[in-house]
């Protein structure tokens, strides 16, 4: 039986996970954490086959609890799940440590094939993601300045370029809007852009807001 652990902050979320893996005969879901510090704990506590662990945690971006967990147990496979598009944290998360990515409207039949190629040690990658891997490395060419953000910061770019303004980013992400505008300063300097307008025009340019 594979035990999963569901890491996702919306209650109706993971009872919607649950319902979809109650109908397999070969997976249980053995915990939930509806935070990065609940799900830390439970990855120390017990045995998991898979975690499946939403990008946007409330307390720790999705993407920096991964890198934890993996800390804490290296061989974990962490399938990361997410209402962004692909082309915004897929690739991130991979080179993060995650085993596979998944959009939140994926389909149950996806998800599950997805949880039982992670726990063989494989990687998941959609067949859209995997022509974007394809497709980069065919480039050929040196990593995209947006790869050089850490991730605040290029959570703070994709969400500016959707047009969010300082105090609504400030809210999603909970932080103040202090420290947003200082991420916005760094990532404006690292990306040579002068203002939310260039911003949002290399967002659309490089595929990272629909």
């Amino acid at each position: 039986m594979i035990r999963v652990l569901i890491c996702d902050d919306h209650a109706i979320l993971r009872r919607g996970l649950k319902n979809i893996l109650a109908e397999t005969e070969d997976m249980t879901v053995a915990g939930e954490a509806e935070n990065s510090q609940q799900a830390l704990q439970l990855v120390r506590d017990s045995d998991w086959d898979v975690v499946l662990l939403d990008i946007s945690m409330p307390d720790r971006n999705g993407i920096d609890t991964l890198k934890l967990i993996k800390k804490e147990r290296p061989k974990l496979a962490v399938l990361m799940l997410s209402m962004h598009p692909e082309n915004q944290y897929a690739i991130r998360a991979l080179k993060a440590g995650a085993s596979g990515y998944l959009t939140k409207q994926s389909a149950p039949a996806q998800l599950v094939t997805a949880i039982r190629q992670v726990k063989q040690g494989r990687k998941y990658v959609s067949p859209t993601l995997a022509e974007q891997l394809a497709a980069r490395l065919g480039e050929d060419m040196e990593a995209a300045p947006h790869e050089s953000l850490s991730n605040r910061e290029y959570q703070t770019l994709t969400l500016l370029s959707s047009g969010k303004t300082l105090s609504e980013v400030a809210v999603e992400l909970k932080l103040s809007v202090k420290t947003v505008s200082v991420y916005r300063s760094r990532l404006l300097e690292k990306l040579q852009l002068k203002n939310n307008a260039e911003l949002t025009h290399y967002a659309i340019k490089n595929g990272l807001v629909e």
